[in-house]
């Protein structure tokens, strides 16, 4: 796809892999604007049932490469600017073009997934994790707040308190406390076979009940009642449209 991010397609699977190996994946401004054309690449792939995120190297990504971000500060200013039909700037859309993936997002962890690599991570749908991998809301350390997508899906996946707590600290934690507070998905030796496993189960699925159930939740995750119910409606009324249309008609 460009310089650090290759991107490969097998069957069903869309492979993205952050290729920065000797910087641990820093993500660099150019890296986040390869994510985004990643992401656009795969979106026009009807045969994609689902995407395997990862890293290439010792870590999954050890965050924003901030001395080379700083290197050009109005490259950080024109990509700060969001986009006014879009509503993310780069940094925001290099993460929040996998929500808006249809397919499901699986994210492949081991080694360092510090800052904007966490926050990478966490737009996936599914993290599978090694047992040493380390995760870290980084930014703090550099006087920052996480503004790549982070307060969005912290504030889906764990409490208040702990996403305060390692928002503020900016502490190194271990893979078994990320699983016990809902940053991982599940732990395992060999992240990417998992997520093979898991995308070739996925494929077995209804292309459009697995698109329709990411877009159900992405709408409604912390919606009212009467807002999630509406959208659930509105969600199922195509696929049972669909299925009515495909029953083979009586004589």
């Amino acid at each position: 796809m460009g310089t650090n991010i290759a991107v490969r397609f097998d069957d069903h699977r869309a492979y993205v892999t952050l290729d920065r190996p000797d910087k641990h994946n820093g993500l660099t401004i150019d890296m986040l604007r390869e994510l985004v054309a990643s992401a656009k690449l795969v979106a026009h792939r009807s045969d994609v049932r689902a995407v395997i995120l990862s890293g290439n190297g010792p870590s999954f990504s050890s965050g924003l490469d901030i001395s080379a971000a700083i290197s050009d500060p109005l490259a950080i200013v024109r990509n700060f600017v969001p986009l006014p039909w879009r509503g993310t700037n780069a940094f925001q859309e290099a993460c929040w073009a996998w929500r808006r993936l249809p397919v499901p997002v699986i994210a492949a962890v081991h080694g360092r997934c510090y800052g904007g690599g966490l926050q990478l991570a966490l737009a996936a749908d599914v993290r599978f994790a090694t047992h040493d991998a380390e995760f870290s809301v980084m930014e703090a350390k550099h006087g920052l707040i996480p503004d790549m997508t982070g307060a969005a899906t912290l504030s889906r996946l764990i409490g208040i308190d702990k996403a305060l707590l390692l928002t503020m600290t900016a502490d190194v934690v271990d893979a078994d406390y990320a699983a016990r507070i809902g940053l991982v998905t599940e732990l395992t030796p060999d992240p990417v076979a998992e997520a093979e496993k898991l995308a070739d189960r996925l494929a077995t699925r209804s292309p459009h009940a697995v698109a329709a159930a990411k877009r159900l939740f992405e709408k409604s995750w912390q919606a009212s009642t009467r807002r999630t119910l509406a959208v659930e409606r509105a969600t199922q009324l195509p696929l049972i449209l669909r299925k009515a249309r495909s029953r083979p008609t009586e004589d």
